[in-house]
């Protein structure tokens, strides 16, 4: 027997074992498409419009399925009752966090037009810095500009095709050039940056006087240094550090850039949003967040914004934490799930026309705010977003001054501003545009 036909028979063998071993996994599980050998359902999930694959395999799987996403199985979760009954009745099972491989190889496991992009990173970067560092930075900081190319390049690189096939098929990673080779080395410029940080302050550290985060979390690492399964380490200050950044920045101030997209789009809106600032806050003091209760439109349309952006469509994967049984399907433990915020943000039920951008969806019939337990743009249930009340905070402020000060117009047609995402992988990233600031 020559080796070629050797090796034929083992790796018929193999394949064989794999279909074997595919399909009693498949009947425990929730239905969904029949997967290729090792490739899984990839071919049937559209990786640059992933939400709009998942409505359309709902159409046919139900609320409830299954997707192979390379050889693992992941349940997905479709629409409103799914979401909630999931992440919310059963919060306690489906609590656990899925991998995400691509982040578990970084983590070890005025006037003229401008494009607002480079403003609106600086300003929510530099609201983390302070609580971070104790420290702004001047916009011209060369370490400060580092920092932020870095982050935003991140946040691009991620949302596209090729990561989510480096994140179904793990094992790419390390044999295989790519753009995940430049994110890998964004975040090792990222881990010696915060190192650096971490080591001047711990040359002037208070214990009795701390100023920002890492000062609190130096303290706890002295006061657990004897515990042997301390999570208090420099490791794990490192990557809190960086999980802060990229949770805080590039999410907000990717929100910001397309609000300003879709104020620009519809002015009005942007219109109402000015008269309701010049009643409630006018023109002589900056707003404050107590200001936001009586500014029912605003409050609207911030909210209207993140709904009809869906910033994060798939949010970030879970895991279920223990064996359990969901609306008859058995789920095994450590099962990746992934919650489609679009389905329960889109929902046509709740909100008439998902696919417009209309504040109305969230005012009553007097222009009233009228809360909505669809809007989950923060994800819901034990992994909710822990900045949600930063963000909200970050939003109302930055846009209600914007446009206490300034109005906003296109340098193009407003017919063809296009408000569609470039990418809807891992975040919604809006095209780019330019704005004119006009002095009020």
């Amino acid at each position: 027997m020559t080796l070629g036909v050797l090796l034929g028979l083992v790796l018929s063998c193999l394949f064989l074992l794999s279909l074997r071993r595919q399909s009693s996994e498949r009947r425990k599980l929730p239905p969904g498409p029949t997967p290729l050998p090792v490739i899984g359902n990839i071919l049937q999930v559209d990786l640059k419009d992933i939400s709009k694959s998942l409505k359309n395999l709902s159409k046919v799987y139900g609320p409830v399925f299954t997707l192979y996403l390379g050889r693992k199985p992941a349940v997905v979760l479709y629409g409103y009752e799914a979401v909630k009954e999931a992440l919310i009745d059963h919060g306690e099972e489906f609590a656990g966090r899925g991998s995400i491989p691509v982040f578990d190889k970084i983590n070890k496991g005025l006037g003229s037009p401008c494009d607002p992009t480079f403003i609106l990173g600086c300003a929510p970067c530099n609201v983390i810095c302070s609580i971070v560092f104790q420290n702004r930075f001047d916009y011209k900081d060369k370490d400060f500009l580092n920092l932020m190319n870095n982050l935003n390049k991140n946040v691009e690189i991620l949302s596209t095709p090729w990561i989510q096939i480096c994140n179904n098929f793990p094992a790419i990673i390390d044999y295989l050039p790519g753009r995940h080779r430049e994110l890998l080395e964004n975040f090792t410029f990222l881990k010696h940056y915060f190192l650096a940080k971490m080591i001047e302050h711990q040359e002037s550290l208070d214990i009795n006087n701390p100023w920002d985060f890492i000062d609190c979390f130096l303290i706890k690492m002295e006061q657990e240094k004897n515990n042997p399964k301390t999570e208090f380490t420099c490791e794990n200050l490192i990557f809190s550090a960086g999980d802060l950044f990229a949770a805080g920045t590039e999410t907000t101030s990717t929100t910001l850039r397309y609000s300003l997209l879709l104020l620009l789009k519809y002015p009005e809106v942007t219109a109402k949003v000015q008269k309701e600032i010049d009643h409630v806050i006018g023109r002589h003091r900056s707003p404050s967040m107590q200001d936001r209760s009586h500014m029912p439109y605003t409050d609207a349309v911030l909210h209207e914004v993140q709904r009809y952006i869906d910033l994060l469509p798939t949010s970030l994967p879970h895991a279920v934490t223990c064996d359990i049984k969901f609306r008859n399907y058995l789920i095994p433990k450590g099962t990746t799930v992934i919650a489609s915020l679009t389905s329960v943000l889109h929902d046509d039920k709740e909100f008439p026309n998902p696919e417009r951008f209309d504040p109305g969806h969230f005012l009553d019939e007097n222009g009233k705010f009228k809360k909505s337990d669809y809007f989950v743009p923060f994800s819901t249930g034990k992994r909710i977003c822990v900045g949600e009340g930063l963000a909200r905070m970050e939003l109302f402020l930055f846009l209600t001054t914007i446009l206490q000060n300034f109005n906003l117009k296109s340098p193009v047609d407003l017919k063809d501003l296009d408000t569609s995402p470039v990418n809807n992988g891992f975040v919604s990233v809006p095209p780019e545009f330019q704005i004119c600031f006009i002095p009020i």
